[in-house]
């Protein structure tokens, strides 16, 4: 597969308005480099499920074929993350919000409180990754693996299986 274009998406209404600095999506971008692959977009909304719908399409049109949120996967009223992708999503792969899940568990009791997920929308596959910085990367880094030949299928590439 050519080069992973990524699309890096902050769900947070403190970091949209100034309040708080966004430390998610940038670990979030520094991890992606590492993985070679390349930062096409970035921003950082409010927890709105409009505007997260519209900044994950944008991103899509623009040729961002793997979409990263950070922030809105847990229980707290304002967390919409996941609603928001779910509205607009082609199909659901349960698997990853089970793996991420399964290996935050392993580090924080917590972790069972994740909404985490993956989802294809339009040609793009979209991850909800949790809001704190380091349970971003670590998320990410528990299916890695898995993107290169999911991004194939989001993207209508045939596999050879």
């Amino acid at each position: 597969m050519n080069q992973i274009i990524v699309g890096v998406i902050t769900v947070s209404d403190r970091a949209s308005q100034g309040f708080y600095e966004d430390l998610g999506g940038p670990a979030l971008k520094e991890a992606v480099v590492r993985y070679g692959w390349q930062v096409l977009a970035e921003a950082v909304v409010p927890d709105d499920i409009g505007r997260i719908r519209e900044t994950v399409r944008s991103f899509s049109s623009q040729g961002c074929g793997l979409i990263l949120t950070t922030g809105g996967t847990g229980a707290a009223p304002r967390d919409v993350t996941p609603e928001a992708i779910r509205g607009i999503m082609r199909v659901e792969l349960p698997g990853f919000g089970e793996a991420m899940r399964a290996g935050s568990l392993k580090l924080t009791p917590n972790a069972i409180l994740s909404r985490c997920l993956a989802a294809i929308v339009e040609r793009s596959l979209v991850i909800a990754l949790p809001g704190k910085p380091q349970g971003a990367v670590d998320c990410l880094g528990y299916v890695a693996s898995a993107i290169p030949h999911s991004l194939k299928i989001a993207q209508e590439i045939p596999t050879s299986c």
